[in-house]
């Protein structure tokens, strides 16, 4: 019978001639396999194996990242009767300056709020200018001028109003740069004034003032007595 080439008797010389040879490359692969292992990085001769760096966390506080200027001065407000009424602080902030207000036990409503040429707060007290004119806190003179020739609302002291609500306390910030240190901390000082009115800023139309403002309104808008002073000190 022919036998064809796939097929090989068993037990036949050839047949086992070639499981021999399977046999030998099974164990040259299992050799190798175990000589390779676990592959291991390689550290050049002279260096340091690098380590993975560890992560870090640096917490800043807001105070220290943040532009919150420096303090420059503050005032104690109090009522003609000695009674506190709230404070107003004074901060550098670059080239100008950051007031900040805070007010309580106040009827609510809109308030004059300005800084005074003269650091006094003297309750019953004569003008500087006019010695017949004599009230609460006159003794701070008028605002803060800056220009010598500057009407209000363009003088250096002219603040925003000041806006009280039901519960009878008003917080209010404003940065201007028509006030300094030189004008706040001058020779006579200064002081924050709260007005009785609300001020106008001498914005009164033809139709009421055919001539225009009279001089109390471009003095002071009308903003009425002088409710609450504070020295202004740094």
């Amino acid at each position: 019978m022919k036998l064809s080439r796939r097929h090989i008797p068993s037990g036949s010389p050839r047949r086992s001639a070639f499981r021999a040879t399977i046999s030998v490359m099974a164990i040259g692969l299992a050799v190798g396999l175990s000589a390779c292992g676990t592959p291991e990085t390689v550290v050049p001769s002279g260096s340091n194996p690098v380590e993975s760096p560890e992560a870090t966390v640096t917490q800043v506080a807001p105070e220290e990242t943040a532009d919150t200027g420096s303090a420059l001065a503050m005032a104690n407000l109090a009522d003609a009767e000695g009674n506190p009424a709230g404070e107003v602080t004074f901060t550098q902030a670059g080239g100008s300056l950051q007031v900040s207000v805070s007010v309580e036990e106040m009827a609510p409503g809109f308030y004059g709020f300005h800084v005074h040429e003269i650091g006094e707060c003297k309750a019953d007290s004569a003008s500087p200018d006019d010695p017949s004119d004599i009230g609460a806190f006159k003794s701070s003179g008028g605002h803060i001028p800056g220009e010598s020739d500057a009407k209000h609302p363009d003088h250096a002291g002219d603040l925003p109003p000041l806006l009280v609500g039901e519960g009878g306390t008003a917080t209010m910030t404003v940065t201007t740069d028509r006030l300094d240190e030189s004008l706040l901390m001058d020779s006579d000082g200064s002081a924050v004034v709260i007005h009785s009115l609300p001020d106008n800023f001498a914005n009164i139309p033809e139709r009421y003032a055919p001539d225009g403002p009279d001089e109390d309104t471009t003095g002071a808008g009308d903003a009425g007595l002088r409710l609450a002073c504070g020295v202004v000190e740094g």
